[in-house]
């Protein structure tokens, strides 16, 4: 029960495999790979294992709530609380989806910002002090990424909810799907708005980490940088090993550090200016 224990949600491939790996060397404790699919999360601890890895395994499905809770139970029983939390899970519809505009809006921001949520509703209550999250954002996910500068201010506010916030995540599935989200200044990426309200909620949770009675509990949102994955399509000019750099960073950050903390974190390691720009190339 007092070994140290880091997650890494969807976990058996990419950037999340990756960062699995890293903890696996660099973490003083247990290390959980995660997968929705059973078969390819035992595949991949199996590949790591025959890289004389020793990560466990178990099953989560972000998007599946009994599934979360199923999780957290096994997580508290089994181990007792986390150190390092890291929100790998994600989706993207590809730029050929033939899905509706307003389809795609649903389903993204169920994975990529429902889902998230509902992840740390129920794991953060297992967070032991000094534990680190790590959001993966997304240069996506920069609020200027955001055409209206009344949206910005919105996202950006000090006082900004989680109410408030998802209600403008809502707002946007029911722009994107009668076709108003233009209008309303919304981009027409349903990945953009899913990441920039994954990095919006990390600052949320900030404020509200630094008032919470377990000591010195971290969070940062990573942008991974344009990364030669599934989910690039194998486009991005940087490999999986360079994906993972920011997050590994964030999640293994020093006790009682004073930065970064509540700040996006570049691929490079840079903290950026998520409020007030400028937007760095990718």
């Amino acid at each position: 029960m007092s070994s140290k224990v880091a997650v890494v949600t969807g976990s058996n491939k990419g950037i999340g495999l990756q960062t699995v790996r890293n903890l696996c060397t660099e973490f003083n404790g247990t290390v959980i790979l995660t997968a929705r699919d059973v078969e390819r999360g035992e595949n991949a601890v199996s590949q790591l294992k025959q890289e004389g890895l020793s990560p466990a395994f178990h099953q989560l499905d972000i998007d599946d709530i009994e599934s979360i809770k199923k999780f957290a139970s096994f997580i508290k029983t089994q181990y007792g609380g986390i150190d390092v939390l890291v929100n790998n899970a994600a989706i993207a519809f590809k730029h050929d989806a033939t899905e509706p505009f307003g389809v795609q809006a649903e389903q993204t921001l169920k994975t990529n910002y429902f889902s998230l949520k509902n992840v740390c509703d129920n794991l953060y209550p297992l967070l032991r002090p000094h534990a680190r999250v790590v959001t993966l954002s997304s240069w996506c996910g920069h609020l200027h990424q955001i055409p209206s500068l009344e949206l910005r201010k919105k996202l950006s506010d000090p006082n900004l909810t989680e109410e408030a916030l998802d209600a403008l995540m809502l707002e946007f599935i029911e722009s994107a799907k009668d076709g108003s989200y233009s209008e309303k200044g919304w981009p027409g990426s349903t990945y953009v708005v899913s990441k920039v309200g994954a990095s919006a909620l990390t600052r949320i949770h900030h404020q509200r980490f630094l008032k919470d009675p377990r000591e010195d509990i971290v969070i940062n949102h990573v942008h991974p940088g344009y990364v030669d994955t599934d989910m690039t399509s194998h486009k991005g000019p940087l490999t999986v090993v360079q994906g993972a750099v920011s997050s590994t960073y964030a999640a293994l950050l020093p006790e009682n550090c004073t930065s970064p903390k509540g700040d996006m974190i570049w691929h490079n390691k840079e903290i950026i200016d998520w409020v007030n720009g400028p937007l760095p190339s990718v």
